[in-house]
This record gives structure tokens, C-alpha cells and sequence, in this order.
């Protein structure tokens, strides 16, 4: 059985983009759940399918930016902003 790979080499500029399309995929869902109408029993199996991949996509973002390592000044005063 194969293992999983948990080393990753990505650069900034990777994980920007990953971002990114990350974002870009929410925008989308964002646009087709709000096509579809709530009143309609047809489109509800649909909303819920799009809602949990919404639930997922922020979830890793939200992932990614916890393992984020931010910049701060160790020996001058912090002007946050």
C-alpha cells in the first residue's frame, strides 16, 4: 500500500495561489446558491450539496491560514493595523 506524502515543498507564491483558487471556487459557489431559490423543494438537494463544499472550501482556508507564520518585530515596538 502506498503512503501519503507529508512533505510539501510550496513556495509563497504557490500557496497564494492555491489561495486564490480557493476563493475563486467560494465566489462560484457563492454565485450558484444564490440562483437557486429556497422556496423551490427541487433545489434543495442542490443547496445542500452546495453549502457543504462552501462549509469545506472555508475550512481549509481557513487551515492554510492558521499555519501561516506572521511577522513581528522582536526588539522594537509593535504598530499593528
Amino acid at each position: 500500500m502506498a503512503n501519503y506524502n507529508r512533505n510539501f515543498e510550496l513556495s509563497i507564491s504557490d500557496v497564494e495561489l492555491i489561495e486564490e483558487s480557493l476563493r475563486a471556487h467560494g465566489r462560484e459557489l457563492c454565485a450558484m446558491r444564490r440562483a437557486l431559490s429556497d422556496e423551490n423543494p427541487a433545489h434543495l438537494e442542490s443547496i445542500k450539496v452546495i453549502e457543504a463544499d462552501q462549509s469545506a472550501t472555508e475550512d481549509l482556508l481557513g487551515r492554510l491560514h492558521n499555519q501561516k507564520v506572521f511577522y513581528r518585530p522582536r526588539k522594537s515596538v509593535y504598530i499593528g493595523g
